[in-house]
């Protein structure tokens, strides 16, 4: 099937010219659309049922070479974010840091072999699960996604040290937030919207969604453990080893240098960025005294405690310091304040500037690295763009809300079994098309809603259906843009990932409908 493997600008290309074909064969449409404020304050443009009304066709054949410079003006966010990203941990890794960093680990943690149960269970094993439990809890929890980009940087080169290859690297932190978003536990912008728009209480039904949760990220742990040893048992079955030749390389450099000393600039940094947190927790103290910034004044101090230890290991470590604390404001960012794309790439742009300053480069020479690595992540970039002219081809010409009709008429007088097996369905395949689930819970639910009463299934059957098949397709997808970074920064080319996922993604994808059967059975709380 893989034999000949077509570059990913050719297979999107492809899915372009696939888009535009069916614009000249399924009638355009629409729905009424009005702005509605769910209980959590977020705006959607929610659909109106039984509006649906045909308009005149609008095929987009000659749009398939707009469709690139339409893609990029569509996702500009993601897009800057990559090339900061990019930009950012380029001159991170000019410091060396992450590479010591993770044999520093590995050498603490193998060390733990000496015990009888850690010898047993194998130390690399508990680190995946360990890994692996965070990241689909963060995915159930909050809704992380776009933050594993960053991740990556991080895990690809961890697992590359263990023996596996960047495969296992990404599967520990986007597969594992991946499924924990599918499972859904209190993610506010799939579950909490989607609840809202159905009139039921947000996050009622937690019992069961926990029992969901839990499978299917006990699943994603055994089969990356197995596919891990396998490659560690033999490296060259890996889909990568001729890719992960990038990160052994930059491993193979960093083995033979040392731990550079801090430098003056090293320590003027330190106290610069002390100062700028201990200035911003009192900012943050004189409007108000919450959890949140508590949390920062606790992190300042951290900061400065730890920062001033680690500037006297050396550089490299002063760096890792940088790093971990530019992860745990992400994290803060992102459950407290709502952090999106611009918050968390305005982090990163401050990470790279202080690391380029702690190592000793002035403006001139921090400005090349960050280029350097911009152009470096360049081609990642670009294919976001290339991907999102698919949505762009089947939005204008109108043929979405077309499918959503004919399937709205295929659920009525299918059964409670047929209803829900639909509606998980077609959730699923259009999670191809459109990955926010914002979006598509606004779309989806008033429609499924007002199905599941006529047919008599209960409206938490009908928000586990959309949430499940929410996110597994975004694992697999080349339309998400998610995908697509994170591939990029590991240096993975899609076609090696589809052809590693797409049968345990179609696998999870059974799992969640049977999972999905219990409900009809049994109600879940709506309070």
């Amino acid at each position: 099937m893989f034999k000949k493997i077509p570059h990913t600008y050719v297979i999107i290309f492809a899915l372009i010219v696939v888009a535009a074909l069916c614009t000249l064969v399924v009638p355009s449409g629409e729905f009424l659309r009005v702005e509605q404020t769910t209980s959590s304050g977020k705006v959607v443009n929610q659909i109106v049922p039984n509006t649906f009304h045909y308009e005149q066709s609008s095929p987009q054949i000659w749009q398939i070479m707009s469709a690139f410079f339409k893609g990029f003006q569509r996702t500009p966010g993601i897009i800057a974010f990559i090339l900061i990203l990019g930009g950012a941990f380029w001159i991170l890794n000019e410091s060396n840091a992450i590479n010591m960093g993770v044999q520093t680990f590995l050498n603490k943690s193998s060390s733990l072999e000496k015990y009888r149960l850690f010898k047993a269970i194998g130390v690399n094993n508990l680190i995946i699960i360990l890994i692996m439990l965070m990241f689909s809890l963060f995915g159930a929890v909050f809704g992380m996604s776009e933050e594993t980009i960053a991740f990556v940087a991080i895990f690809v080169p961890l697992a590359i040290s263990m023996g596996y290859d960047s495969i296992t690297g990404i599967c520990m932190c986007f597969l594992a937030a991946g499924l924990g978003f599918a499972g859904c536990i209190l993610n506010p912008f799939t579950l909490g919207i989607a609840q809202d728009i159905a009139g039921l209480k947000m996050f009622s039904g937690i019992e069961y969604r926990i029992v969901i949760w839990l499978v299917m990220t006990a699943l994603g742990i055994a089969f990356v453990l197995w596919y891990a040893n396998k490659i560690k048992r033999h490296p060259h079955k890996s889909l990568t080893y001729e890719e992960d030749s990038y990160w052994r390389k930059s491993q193979k450099q960093s083995s033979t240098e040392q731990t550079s000393p801090a430098l003056k600039s090293t320590w003027i940094t330190l106290f610069v960025t002390s100062l700028v947190q201990i200035g911003f927790v009192i900012y943050c103290l004189s409007f108000e005294v919450s959890s949140a910034t508590i949390l920062l004044l606790i992190f300042t101090l951290l900061y400065m405690v730890i920062g001033y230890l680690s500037c006297k290991k050396g550089i490299q470590f002063f760096a890792l310091v940088i790093l971990l604390f530019t992860i745990v404001y992400l994290v803060l960012g992102v459950v407290a304040y709502d952090w999106g794309f611009t918050q968390i790439a305005s982090l990163f742009f401050f990470m790279a500037i202080i690391c380029g300053f702690a190592m000793g480069k002035d403006a001139s020479a921090i400005s090349q690295s960050f280029i350097a690595g911009a152009k470096d992540i360049l081609s990642a970039a670009m294919v976001v763009g290339l991907a999102s002219g698919i949505i762009v081809i089947l939005e204008e010409g109108k043929i979405i809300d077309t499918l959503l009709f004919g399937v709205s008429n295929a659920i009525e007088g299918s059964g409670k079994v047929g209803a829900l097996s639909i509606m998980y369905g077609f959730q699923t395949l259009l999670n191809a098309i459109i990955t926010s689930g914002t979006a598509k819970a606004a779309m989806l639910m008033p429609m499924f809603s007002e199905i599941s009463n006529l047919v008599g299934l209960g409206l938490q059957s009908t928000v586990t259906a959309f949430h499940i098949g929410d996110g597994l397709t975004n694992l697999i997808t080349p339309t998400s843009g998610v995908l697509i970074a994170v591939l990029g920064v590991a240096h993975v080319p899609y076609i090696k990932w589809l052809k590693f996922a797409w049968k345990f993604i179609l696998a999870m994808v059974i799992v969640g409908w049977l999972l999905l059967l219990p409900t009809l059975f049994f109600s879940l709380p709506n309070f």
